[in-house]
């Protein structure tokens, strides 16, 4: 195979896979015409280039993948060798891209919705941007008033408390004294009565 076919078979391969990414992304692809070796690798650099700039998780994956490559090495066995990039068969896998080929669909199309949302007016998102000083004093002030609540809810604890050991506790011990005082006097009142019978 001379330069030029591994070329242009590498070139294959990459537009393949944008081709792949673009499909994933927008829902639909761009396949482009047989071109030279140089003319396809141009169009594939402006064409990446363009995701790079469009979505920003790619961008930062690139950044990632040029300061840690080794993240992206597959994982290697205990022996060393790095396994291969599937340990299912053919059919296996066969079967599992054809149970899911009908969520496809439906992800280009939530994909596509998402890109189709319009944005917000500029002025509405002025205008929310406008009460943020406005909410974080009110944030502040529900903070405030959270805190003298939960204040008063502990001096109305402590109150609760002195009125329950004071008047009712208090009360109690006043009925118990009562009490005890008229046994007593219940008591000796039966024993005069009954020294005078004994008389």
């Amino acid at each position: 195979m001379s330069l030029d076919d591994t070329t242009l078979e590498t070139l294959s391969y990459l537009e393949a896979r944008l081709l792949r990414i673009e499909y994933v992304l927008y829902g639909h692809t761009t396949p482009q015409a047989k071109a030279p070796a140089i003319t396809s690798l141009h169009q594939l650099e402006h064409r990446f280039a363009t995701l790079l700039q469009r979505v920003s998780t790619y961008k930062d994956l690139l950044k990632i993948y040029h300061a840690h490559p080794d993240l992206f090495d597959p994982p290697r066995s205990s022996s060393g060798q790095a396994p291969s990039e599937s340990l299912l068969p053919p059919d296996a896998l066969e079967q599992i891209v054809l149970a899911a080929a009908p969520s496809y669909p439906a992800t280009a199309s939530a994909l596509t919705s998402i890109a189709d949302t319009p944005l917000p007016e500029p002025a509405l998102s002025a205008s929310l941007a406008a009460l943020l000083p406005r909410m974080k004093g009110i944030e502040a002030t529900q903070a405030a008033q959270r805190a003298e609540m939960a204040e008063l809810r502990a001096r109305s604890e402590v109150c609760v408390r002195q009125w329950y050991e004071q008047s009712v506790v208090g009360y109690a011990d006043f009925v118990a004294n009562a009490e005890g005082r008229v046994e007593r006097v219940e008591r000796g009142v039966r024993r005069v009565e009954k020294a005078r019978e004994e008389v």
